[in-house]
């Protein structure tokens, strides 16, 4: 059964994810600038650094982010309060009972936060994601096995990743370096797409959507990375909406839409047949399971709209679904109500 955290707690997150995306705003350097890129406007933040002239990405345009910049002098005489109730949001938060950030996971995501990774399309998938959705829903995910990890996985598409024209401000090998990570050999020479922590069993990965029919190392120039390519991963992270990873004063990451997530999980747990990732299997499929009860009570017309989306993607996606399901029958009843 879902259970809710309280109005103080659920209005507690949605201040700071406010006065996170306005402090982004509030650090610009210089004068905002738009640009068309393909069918999509984009800003930019342009500045000069002796006689170059450097545009640094700030967003996909949409009515918020306008918002945000027309007050941009407003919000910029404000940073240091802003940062200030932050802190007290977060005692709020952390007095409400959610989920905070350990120390080490913490450390290493705002270490890439700053490094702009989130900025420049980066989005935080896996457990690590999906603990953040006891805010962005409004539920308590407790402390049981579907919300603990030591991975921390980040997906980007690589074509945005080509198309942004920007890169992380920090080369991210040396700030895993600085952090005692040691990166893993990959069967592609020079591509290295995975770092391990040497004190510590933190594992952070770097992956991308796979639009053809092998599954390999792709380049991220924005990131500065290389990334594993998978299937299915172009659906999870479509759309993906900002969410604050509650450590310190807060984190602004960028994290999957929750319908999406959860419907990706049923294909995903499917994909886990061998031995050793059975586990990984049930804790998908359990995550899925707790993520589509919430939404069905609270978005039931996201949730549909994510699964006859998957659906309508043709065969294989439906037989990987329908296997899942097998597996769950009250979370089949809860879909087909959709059909």
């Amino acid at each position: 059964m879902i259970t809710h955290h309280s109005h103080i707690g659920t209005a507690a997150w949605s201040d700071l994810l406010r006065m996170l995306k306005d402090a982004k705003v509030s650090e610009l350097r210089g004068s905002p600038k738009l640009k068309t890129i393909g069918n999509k406007e984009y800003w930019y933040d342009r500045y000069r650094i002796g006689t170059d002239v450097v545009d640094r990405y700030i967003g996909e345009d949409s009515d918020a982010l306008r918002d945000r910049l027309e007050r941009l002098t407003d919000l910029a005489q404000q940073r240091k309060a802003n940062e200030k109730e932050r802190s007290r949001l977060m005692r709020v938060l952390r007095a409400e009972g959610y989920l905070m950030a350990d120390a080490q996971t913490g450390q290493v995501i705002s270490a890439m936060e700053r490094a702009g990774v989130f900025r420049l399309g980066g989005t935080l998938v896996g457990t690590q994601a999906f603990r953040l959705y006891e805010g962005e829903l409004g539920i308590r995910i407790g402390f049981g096995r579907t919300a603990v990890t030591d991975d921390i996985d980040i997906a980007s598409f690589e074509r945005l990743s080509v198309a942004l024209g920007d890169t992380v401000e920090d080369d991210l090998a040396e700030v895993f370096s600085q952090l005692k990570f040691d990166p893993l050999a990959s069967l592609e020479k020079n591509k290295v797409w995975r770092w391990q922590q040497t004190d510590r069993s933190t594992l952070v990965e770097f992956l991308t959507p796979s639009f053809e029919e092998t599954e390999g190392i792709r380049d991220l120039p924005a990131l500065g990375v290389s990334a594993q390519s998978l299937h299915h991963l172009n659906f999870l992270i479509a759309e993906p909406i900002h969410a604050p990873l509650l450590y310190r004063s807060g984190v602004l990451v960028q994290i999957p839409r929750p319908e999406r997530f959860a419907i990706h999980k049923l294909i995903v747990a499917d994909r886990r047949k061998a031995d050793p990732d059975r586990l990984k299997a049930r804790k998908d499929r359990a995550q899925a399971e707790l993520l589509i009860e919430a939404l069905s009570d609270e978005r039931p017309a996201d949730l549909a709209e994510a699964y006859e989306t998957a659906l309508a993607r043709g065969p294989a996606w439906r037989s990987r679904i329908s296997a899942s399901l097998d597996l769950m029958p009250e979370t089949r009843k809860r879909l087909e109500a959709f059909a």
